[in-house]
């Protein structure tokens, strides 16, 4: 399968939200660390760390509520989609750690692998919104205007998980 071919069914799956909310649960603890930053192998470390818990809460609490809503036990294709679900959360999650590896490995910066970090996520959440508008129909101009809305939306989602954490 073709990059085009994975990109459209990527799209066409249930995963873009779970991507995108990983993504930005990444960038609230990007954007709350900044200020006092570990170091990039402790950054490493976080992301992983945090993808994993919500991964693992992802599963448990889907399980959980499958069973509850349907009064009966889960079955291995409903697990298997819950398990995919919880790893695109983990993969919005832990992306941002290849900046911080490159860190590490003193290839940028620790503030360069900060900033392409925040603005590769700002720059994921833009690009789902352009693309939902686009397989929605909607012409150019009017994606990118939603794209742009959509990014300043998780902006301002992820600026207030900061101030509440």
């Amino acid at each position: 399968m073709g990059l085009r071919q994975s990109l459209s069914a990527h799209l066409d799956s249930h995963h873009v939200a779970k991507v995108l909310y990983g993504a930005i649960i990444g960038l609230a603890l990007i954007f709350s660390l900044e200020r006092h930053p570990p170091g990039a192998q402790e950054m490493v470390l976080l992301l992983l760390g945090t993808a994993f818990t919500v991964a693992l809460a992802e599963v448990f609490s889907d399980v959980i509520g499958t069973e509850t809503r349907s009064h009966r036990r889960i079955q291995r294709p409903e697990m298997r989609e819950i398990f995919g679900a919880s790893l695109a959360v983990a993969f919005g999650i832990a992306f941002p750690v290849i900046f911080f590896e490159l860190a590490a490995l003193g290839a940028m910066q620790l503030g360069t692998a900060f900033d392409v970090a925040e603005w590769s996520g700002i720059a994921l959440t833009a690009f789902y919104g352009w693309s939902a508008a686009r397989l929605a129909g909607q012409g150019h101009v009017a994606a990118v205007v939603q794209a742009c809305a959509v990014a300043l939306i998780g902006a301002a989602v992820i600026g207030l998980k900061v101030l509440t954490h």
